[in-house]
């Protein structure tokens, strides 16, 4: 690699970092004006993770209030982050894969998933059988794939939207 071509490397990875942080930033106005309106207390947390921006609403008082945001089995806090992505679109003329997280249900749901994953791991190499899981979204079969591949193995989602499921293989 020449010189020239690791300055320019470096210069994509500020870009793409820049470009992450003003996601965060639009989508922190989007979510605080959506506060706003709903009359709830939150604060809103910004990062980067995984070349992706991620966006948490808080609350210093357990978040009771903000439940109503994450609604049953998350279903509101998918509308919500579809809703924020497109706002992020609206401003920046990019498709926006931002990660929104409410009252903490995200990171929580994760580490569920993550448990599942290596159990279903765990499984598939003492049964040498293929595992099914049962439906689950992008974002649980995500946390999924890599908590399988973590475990040594590898998987696969299989089936249509919303019926589409991982299944764990063999090594």
């Amino acid at each position: 690699m020449t010189e020239g071509t690791t300055t320019s490397a470096a210069a994509e990875g500020v870009d793409t970092l820049s470009r992450l942080e003003q996601e965060g930033e639009i989508a922190a106005d989007y979510l605080e004006g959506l506060l706003d309106i709903a009359d709830l207390d939150g604060d809103i947390d910004m990062d980067v993770e995984a070349d992706r921006a991620a966006v948490s609403i808080i609350s210093e008082g357990g978040g009771r209030d903000l439940q109503k945001l994450v609604g049953r089995d998350g279903e509101v806090l998918e509308a919500l982050q579809e809703l924020t992505r497109l706002a992020v679109h609206r401003e920046t003329g990019d498709r926006s894969r931002l990660m929104l997280d409410i009252a903490g249900y995200r990171a929580k749901k994760r580490e569920e998933l993550s448990e599942l994953g290596a159990k279903a791991a765990a499984e598939v190499k003492s049964s040498g059988e293929p595992v099914k899981m049962k439906p689950m979204t992008p974002f649980e079969r995500k946390v999924v794939h890599d908590a399988v591949k973590a475990a040594g193995l590898r998987s696969e989602s299989e089936g249509e939207e919303p019926e589409r499921f991982v299944v764990v293989l063999p090594a």
